[in-house]
């Protein structure tokens, strides 16, 4: 048995550390002296806490290693962890790129500011269209999950560029949006849907550049709207003339994305 003070200098963990975890019910001492309170640890809690001291290490936090201690029996359920602890860091590289493409779209000198786009506004009568469709509650970005899943289905018939839907009105964190491609003929398959959009009138206007100001090209449509007394509907569309790839995203600067917003006059 090893004394708080012994363990502290074989484990490299202060004593401080180890009262901590003995708090959190991470390290708890084999033996506890009833009456001074001493602490004792064993070969065992050495073992534990060489694998607590690794984790830390690798920056796990104390709720992520009570789960693993709860459930850890060996290496191979360790490497297991350690692999979702690699992915969930990955995943958190990527979202930090995200933001900082974000952030420099608003670093420039102010003689290079972005003065916005000049929208033109048309009023269309769009026809009727045959698609294959995934309708989903989510963010935004999950069309990427769904898009492949369609063109695998549609093979050679697809035809014209893929859209979205949205039923919202508002913007919200969980949208509810469905996925169109055009298809020559009905298709549907596990998870897909096969139908045939009506012929709407709509508002439209077409936005070259990054989604992250696609609000800007609503903005114009809804001020359009409003000086012309139009009420308008949903579900708006937005049909992807020009954008990312399947595995490569290409320039942002070039896509291009046309915007329909169905309306009635009130």
């Amino acid at each position: 048995m090893y004394k708080i003070s012994d363990f502290s200098k074989i484990t490299n963990l202060t004593i401080k550390a180890l009262r901590y975890y003995d708090e959190e019910d991470i390290l708890t001492p084999s033996y506890r002296d009833e009456e001074n309170s001493y602490r004792y640890y064993n070969e065992n809690d050495f073992q534990k806490a060489q694998l607590i001291a690794m984790l830390r290490a690798l920056e796990f936090s104390i709720s992520e290693i009570k789960d693993i201690l709860a459930t850890c029996n060996n290496s191979e359920d360790l490497s297991y962890y350690l692999e979702e602890k690699k992915n969930m860091i990955e995943s958190k590289i990527f979202r930090e790129k995200e933001l900082i493409t974000k952030i420099n779209l608003y670093i420039k000198p102010k003689n290079m500011e972005d003065k916005g786009m000049d929208y033109k506004i048309e009023v269309k009568e769009i026809a009727p269209v045959t698609v294959a469709s995934v309708r989903y509650k989510g963010k935004y970005s999950d069309v990427g999950l769904y898009i492949g899943k369609i063109y695998k289905a549609v093979k050679s018939n697809a035809a014209g560029a893929p859209f979205n839907c949205y039923f919202d009105e508002e913007f919200k964190e969980d949208a509810d949006i469905e996925l169109c491609v055009p298809t020559t003929k009905l298709i549907s398959g596990s998870g897909i849907s096969a139908k045939k959009l009506p012929a709407i009138k709509a508002i439209c206007t077409t936005h070259t550049g990054s989604y992250a100001k696609l609000n800007l090209a609503y903005k114009s449509l809804l001020d359009y709207a409003g000086d012309h007394h139009l009420n308008c509907l949903t579900p708006s569309r937005e049909v992807y003339l020009k954008g990312p790839g399947m595995i490569f995203k290409g320039n942002e600067n070039n896509y291009v994305t046309e915007i329909m917003i169905p309306f009635e006059e009130m």
